[in-house]
């Protein structure tokens, strides 16, 4: 496997782009990128495909740091406190930068206990595979498809 597959523990790896609705759904999942892709080039596919990631007008996602500001897509605003950690009885947010941020972390929370809470259903996403790629790419999918079928 190439390097760029090579995550920073030197293992096979891949980037996977998910949007997820508020009942902790997955609504769109792209996998298969090398895990050293940048986000912001993960999300230009995703939206340039004929089956692409689709965002209503007037619609939003919350993205990471690691992407860009693009109509639909809101990142929390760099250089500017984010983690929730931060924030506290004395430190409360002190304008309207530093709110955004807040709310944008505490949703993003709620995203990442989504995907921690599937990789503890599904073992086989936290651990060294060894499996061949094409596989590993669809393991992904199916976990995401039977973590929003198990949800009903």
């Amino acid at each position: 496997m190439s390097p760029t597959f090579r995550g920073r523990k030197q293992y096979t790896s891949q980037n996977v782009i998910a949007a997820m609705n508020r009942g902790m759904r997955f609504t769109y999942v792209l996998s298969g990128w090398e895990g050293s892709a940048h986000d912001a080039s993960i999300l230009a596919d995703s939206l340039s495909r004929p089956d692409g990631l689709q965002i209503l007008e007037g619609k939003f996602y919350l993205g990471d740091a690691g992407y860009a500001c693009r109509p639909g897509i809101l990142p929390p605003f760099r250089k500017t406190r984010y983690h929730f950690t931060e924030f506290y009885a004395k430190h409360r947010p002190q304008n309207a930068k530093e709110l955004f941020n807040l709310r944008h972390s505490s949703l993003g929370v709620t995203i990442e206990s989504a995907f921690a809470a599937m990789k503890n259903k599904f073992k086989v996403l936290d651990q060294k595979l060894f499996h061949a790629f094409d596989t590993q790419v669809k393991l992904a999918l199916a976990c995401c498809i039977f973590h929003n079928w198990i949800l009903g």
